[in-house]
């Protein structure tokens, strides 16, 4: 395939490179039992693709990393599609990205349609009390492979660290992503030195910076008053938010909050925070959050509409960024650039693994289910699926024995 051609850096290996078929039910696999959010995600991405079946080689799945940050939407999807391309292409793409959102799709639809049947949310905390931790100990172990292939140095590991101390800060994601792209690319420059160095490095930077500027006049873009429901407005809507949003679901709440409840009215404070709820707890990319919204608005069709519209541009953002992520490669401060998003990528999941443990390990049973976990991944190299699986009937157990005691 030509998509194969294009990645020769830390590429493929052809002889093991993945099917449509092998493609499909991965990613029908993944999506159904992915919990824990785009960090967890990417874990076990890198845990099946790298490490277990050897689809991709590590520095290669790292340019992939830091190219689904760099874009809008989802970052786990877009990577889901990158490796899809990377495969079979064309057809890779569209496999592998609606393979990984239709599981969460339909889970997140019966919790809709039981939310309006029944007017509240099913419990699954005997659920993701299990799977939490389970998920902590997944997300360690790939930051630590990973870490060792993208720290290639001091300055870049003192950009990592520097990353989890701005992000703990509070600083704007897209700030530190591309601030520590900058500052490898001026090291290295620098370092270096040749004007035809800087030539890739400026023109990326002028394009990203007219990204943003459009993005962010697109973003206050928001029309007064209320409009009137309609399937088209609904899908014109998130195409909108697929198209401008960075970051975790609860970015996505303050665009859904401010047109969704403030300006329009379509839904009332309750519901959105419901939708962005079942979004965390379900497998699966959180922008699924759209689907359980649009059910609520108008029922399969309004689920359907608004699910194709948020993930509509990371297809096609992928599909035009893939070219270019090896021409990056090509030049020695475009490449350091993106070594610096790398790290910087890796030091935002560490913060985001961070925040996660501490709302998942809060007792014995979880602390072990953790450290069982992380030593069947190191010690044993045990599927990620198993574990997942495990610590969901963990859960189940737990949450009976517990409820017979009382």
């Amino acid at each position: 395939m030509a998509a194969a051609k294009n990645f020769k850096r830390g590429g493929i290996d052809p002889a093991g490179k993945a099917n449509l078929g092998e493609l499909a039910w991965f990613f029908l696999r993944l999506g159904t039992t992915a919990f824990g959010g785009p960090a967890a995600h990417l874990a076990m991405m890198e845990h099946e693709v790298v490490r277990r079946r050897r689809w991709l080689a590590r520095e290669k799945f790292l340019d992939l990393l830091g190219a689904a940050n760099l874009i809008p939407g989802p970052s786990s999807t877009e990577l889901a599609i990158y490796l899809g391309y990377l495969c079979q292409g064309w057809r890779g793409l569209l496999v592998s990205g609606v393979c990984f959102i239709a599981p969460a799709m339909l889970i997140v639809l019966g919790f809709a349609w039981a939310y309006v049947r029944f007017g509240n949310l099913p419990q699954v905390t005997w659920l993701l009390y299990g799977v939490k931790p389970v998920v902590i100990a997944i997300i360690l172990q790939a930051l630590w492979q990973l870490g060792r292939t993208a720290v290639k140095n001091k300055f870049l590991g003192a950009l990592a660290l520097m990353g989890i101390i701005l992000n703990f800060w509070g600083i704007n994601l897209l700030v530190v992503l591309f601030g520590a792209g900058v500052l490898a690319g001026l090291w290295q420059g620098l370092g270096r030195g040749g004007a035809g160095n800087w030539k890739p490095l400026l023109l990326m930077l002028l394009a990203a910076g007219g990204f943003l500027a459009a993005a962010s006049f697109a973003t206050g873009l928001s029309f007064p008053g209320r409009v009137a429901f309609g399937l088209l407005p609904l899908f014109l809507f998130f195409v909108k938010v697929g198209s401008l949003v960075f970051g975790s679901g609860y970015v996505l709440l303050a665009f859904l909050q401010a047109d969704l409840v403030g300006h329009w009215h379509w839904l009332t404070t309750t519901q959105l925070l419901d939708a962005i709820a079942v979004g965390q707890v379900t497998p699966g990319p959180v922008f699924t959050t759209a689907t359980f919204i649009g059910y609520l608005l108008a029922g399969w069709p309004g689920a359907l509409i608004a699910t194709a519209g948020i993930f509509l541009p990371s297809f096609i953002l992928v599909a035009v960024s893939s070219p270019l992520i090896p021409r990056l490669r090509q030049s020695a401060v475009a490449g350091a650039f993106l070594d610096g998003v790398i790290v910087a990528s890796l030091a935002l999941m560490a913060v985001v693994a961070w925040r996660l443990g501490r709302e998942a390990v809060i007792d014995f049973p979880t602390a072990f289910l953790a450290l069982g976990s992380a030593v069947l991944l190191l010690r044993f190299r045990l599927n990620s699926l198993w574990l997942v699986l495990g610590g969901a009937g963990s859960g189940l157990l737990i949450y009976a024995l517990r409820t017979y005691a009382v």
